[in-house]
């Protein structure tokens, strides 16, 4: 039975996980238990243990006793998502270039050429998700599980930072991940971490400002209803 309901709280954590990402629910909005559990067809029990993985993502926020939301995010989020970006990205496009295999390169050319035909149908989200995945990608080609790990929790908050921020200039991200891609397939250690650093660096400030705009949420207030 624990196998059933091991399943139940996947297919409904990675459900939700997508519909946050997505912006499906904005950030703030609150989760109310009762309507979820009916929409995905599942108990409380699933749903709950999905909310607290959401939860170790910093996607979702749990107040005791009152209920869920979908997590702010505000301007300091995004700051200190950057602040470990710029470390831990640099590190997985480094380590790439290091180990990456024909299979890697593949990949990595998938997401690119998957985001070149978002821009040709002026997809703007599925643009966002093709450039989510290609830095994704590097870190699987990185081969290294540690930082993987490291890196797991970030990447739902880093696919969330590019749908929230997709009034930047997409084509150009795209154009960067090109120049990353080639120093990679070089071989170029140092090229191709000099090329993400500027590329997770030249988002920073206008990211930073876009969050600026974002409504403050209290979550104890957002949730101070009786619906749970």
């Amino acid at each position: 039975m624990s196998g059933v309901t091991g399943s139940l709280r996947d297919s409904t954590y990675a459900e939700l996980r997508s519909r946050i990402v997505n912006l499906a629910y904005q950030p703030g909005e609150r989760l109310i238990e009762r309507d979820l559990a009916a929409e995905l067809e599942v108990s409380r029990i699933p749903l709950r243990e999905a909310m607290q993985l959401l939860q170790n993502d910093g996607l979702v926020v749990l107040v005791p006793r009152q209920g869920a939301i979908v997590a702010p995010f505000t301007a300091d989020d995004v700051r200190d998502l950057f602040d470990v970006r710029e470390s831990l990205e640099v590190l997985a496009v480094r380590l790439a270039a290091d180990r990456a295999s024909t299979d890697g390169l593949a990949r990595l050319r998938e997401q690119m050429d998957l985001a070149r035909a978002a821009i040709a149908r002026r997809d703007d989200p599925e643009i966002a998700a093709a450039n989510s995945a290609f830095h994704r990608v590097l870190v699987e080609v990185a081969a290294n599980p540690l930082l993987s790990v490291m890196m797991g929790p970030l990447a739902a908050r880093v696919q969330w930072l590019f749908h929230l921020t997709k009034q930047r200039d997409l084509v150009v991200q795209c154009e960067e991940h090109q120049e990353i891609y080639a120093a990679v397939e070089a071989g170029d250690a140092d090229l191709a971490a000099r090329h993400m650093f500027e590329h997770v660096t030249s988002g920073r400030e206008e990211s930073i400002a876009l969050a600026e705009g974002w409504s403050v949420i209290d979550p104890v207030a957002a949730t101070r209803t009786r619906r749970r």
